[in-house]
């Protein structure tokens, strides 16, 4: 069977929510996003592509590695019913340099300002988030055998996971509002820039088109993340030509106002 065919089997087969299963084109998708993590071009993807559950994309990540189509070092992480495919080492060296350097540009959207605010990227709560989460990661990678780490306990009640997820994901930049003022935002009717890096996988006869990132910025503030894009770019087109499995790598630019946004 072709590598192909192995993929989109294993979709079919742990990822059917009631009697529906992933379409081929979704299972390309996720197969091209999960090898993208394997590779390192992403420290994680979050799963998004239907309902499975969390031990659903685990038995897929399973199927994939007894196929010896992915590397035994990826896991599964569920927070609070959220499912992700993570590479730990890259997680664990992307955290740790969110503590010592601040790479990541982060966006206050609370809804009770007029217009979104760059902050302190680890002030209060946000570094304790960081921390906490980097030392789980450590303590688990060193339990052997260990395929999958859930916290949906006291761990992460308290987390904002939409900044939390920005770091996960490997964005150069990330939303955080203050939860105890409400979970609404100030991006209505904002012109945001949405940025997206995508990448061709040719699998045997098959060609697939994948987005690898897709996040957005407020316009207003593009001149202030200049930097903070373009290091990140520089850092992502390193890593594409370190491997060779994925191909036509290609930075995309646009600009959507929308009446509302959910973060």
């Amino acid at each position: 069977m072709s590598n192909r065919t192995l993929f989109d089997a294993a979709a079919r087969k742990c990822l059917l929510v009631g009697r529906k299963s992933l379409p081929v084109t979704l299972s390309m998708d996720l197969a091209a996003q999960v090898l993208a993590v394997d590779l390192g071009l992403k420290p994680a993807l979050l799963y998004d592509s239907n309902c499975a559950s969390v031990e659903q994309v685990q038995q897929y990540l399973i199927s994939l590695q007894s196929a010896h189509l992915v590397s035994e070092s990826l896991i599964t992480l569920g927070i609070n019913d959220n499912a992700l495919i993570v590479n730990p080492a890259m997680i664990i060296t992307n955290l740790e340099r969110v503590l010592l350097a601040s790479p990541v540009t982060v966006f206050n959207v609370c809804h009770l300002l007029e217009k979104p605010i760059i902050v302190a990227p680890l002030s209060g709560d946000l570094r304790g988030m960081i921390q906490d989460l980097l030392t789980i990661l450590k303590q688990y990678v060193q339990v052997p055998n260990t395929k999958k780490l859930s916290l949906d306990g006291d761990e992460s009640k308290n987390w904002n996971l939409c900044t939390l997820f920005g770091y996960l994901l490997g964005y150069p930049v990330t939303y955080w509002f203050d939860q105890n003022k409400g979970f609404e935002n100030c991006l209505a009717m904002t012109p945001l820039m949405v940025i997206k890096a995508s990448v061709t996988w040719k699998a045997e006869t098959d060609v697939h088109r994948c987005c690898l990132y897709s996040f957005s910025i407020p316009a207003l503030l593009h001149q202030e993340t200049v930097s903070t894009l373009e290091n990140w770019h520089l850092q992502l087109k390193d890593r594409f030509h370190q491997q060779t499995v994925l191909c036509d790598l290609i930075l995309h630019q646009s600009i959507v106002t929308l009446p509302a946004v959910c973060l």
